[in-house]
């Protein structure tokens, strides 16, 4: 969430920030510094008439201490009617600060200035491409046929017992999914990050935190009947741990990890790209989510993007590192990058990961803070990374892996899936 002081102090950057992002109501920015106007105001207004009645009471003892009941019978009345206008005063300002609060969780986090412009994915900018996308054999096929051919994932027994978009991995393919989750949870662990196991529900609360509410209300799932939100990411729960915290400087940099299911309804999906493993209601994923001093986040954004190309490097994928322009970010980003392995039998690039800045905007709405070293508080700026989404990474290493009646395995995974191979 933006701060208001802010916004005041900046409103002409703060609309041309919020044109990168393609935001279309720029008029709001001008509707809260009003509102916030209008706010003060009104503050002002009930701590005058708070004051008022602060000394007529007073007055009113004083007045019976001397015997003057009269007089203070009077005052008692003029008190009665100040009070009913410091009620009407309150609860005015409450209908302003409801509207204040609903109208700025409407404004997206402003993008950082190396964003470039642009309306959707065909605007990123590419900033590095690695490892070598293979030449496939002849007959090599997409990865919804490996699976079958290979007894490794059964889509329509998902359908049966949910819908689709809710596979069912099997033998080999239950195995495999488990040695990536724990390749990647080792190699976060070992890089510093604490793993935690955390709820698969949110509150609302949770989700207003991270900025899933009210921007992505429409693609979570929600049980209505608790109020609760299935996690699109573990991003969500993992960050809340710290949500209404002064965390000491000592402790900081704080590095999470996590591993969870995810689900999102990806309403509006359609096409090729939701064929296989390619986009699905529930995936497995594993999180790194860090808060850090303000001052260091840049350069922590870096240290994680770093991170999450050495896995890749690790798991033999050819990869492309793009910086999102401001139409393809998310509402919460300040600034993203994103991870994407070639799909040699698709002929594609999937995106694996997102790593993002949020600077301070999910720290505002929860209130993750830290006292710096003059005792003054400040909030923290956080970010968070995929290491990694398993779908798409499964998708392509059975694809750009694959040599007729086996699928090889990079050596990284071959004592986590205990065989250097997939066979029949």
């Amino acid at each position: 969430m933006l701060q208001i002081n802010y916004i005041r102090a900046n409103a002409a950057l703060v609309k041309e920030r919020l044109s990168v992002k393609n935001f279309a109501d720029i008029h709001l920015v001008d509707d809260l510094i009003a509102l916030d106007e209008e706010i003060r105001k009104q503050k002002t207004l009930s701590e005058n008439q708070q004051s008022n009645l602060n000394a007529a009471s007073k007055e009113i003892g004083l007045l019976m201490a001397k015997g003057q009941k009269e007089e203070a019978e009077k005052r008692k009345q003029e008190v009665t009617e100040l009070k009913e206008e410091a009620n009407k005063s309150r609860q005015q300002l409450t209908v302003l600060e409801e509207r204040f609060n609903a109208e700025i969780l409407q404004l997206p986090n402003l993008p950082h200035a190396t964003v470039p412009k642009g309306k959707s994915a065909e605007d990123n900018e590419v900033v590095l491409q690695g490892g070598i996308i293979p030449t496939l054999p002849v007959g090599a096929k997409p990865h919804w046929d490996l699976i079958k051919d290979f007894d490794l994932v059964d889509f329509e027994t998902g359908a049966k017992i949910t819908g689709s978009g809710f596979p069912v991995y099997k033998g080999k393919g239950a195995k495999l999914q488990r040695a990536l989750i724990q390749y990647f949870l080792d190699y976060n662990t070992q890089a510093g990050y604490t793993e935690y196991m955390p709820p698969l529900f949110v509150n609302e609360a949770s989700a207003y935190g991270t900025g899933q509410l009210p921007d992505k209300e429409g693609q979570m799932y929600h049980v209505t009947a608790d109020n609760f939100y299935l996690i699109p990411t573990s991003e969500v729960p993992v960050t809340n741990i710290y949500r209404n915290s002064i965390i000491n400087e000592g402790e900081l940099p704080v590095k999470m990890t996590a591993y969870t299911p995810c689900f999102r309804r990806e309403a509006g999906s359609f096409g090729s790209d939701v064929r296989g493993l390619n986009r699905l209601h529930q995936f497995d994923k594993v999180e790194i989510v860090q808060l850090v001093k303000p001052q260091r986040s840049y350069e922590v954004h870096e240290e994680m993007v770093n991170h999450v190309e050495r896995l890749l490097q690790f798991l033999e994928l050819p990869y492309r590192i793009l910086r999102l322009c401001g139409g393809d970010m998310s509402f919460t980003s300040a600034l993203t990058y994103d991870f994407e392995v070639y799909s040699a039998a698709q002929q594609k690039w999937l995106e694996v990961s997102s790593v993002s800045n949020f600077e301070n905007f999910q720290s505002n709405r929860m209130k993750i803070r830290y006292k710096n070293q003059e005792g003054k508080t400040e909030l923290l700026h956080s970010l968070n990374g995929s290491s990694l989404a398993l779908p798409r990474i499964l998708a392509a290493l059975l694809e750009n892996n694959q040599n007729g009646d086996r699928i090889n395995l990079p050596n990284a995974l071959h004592s986590y899936f205990g065989a250097a191979m997939i066979d029949k």
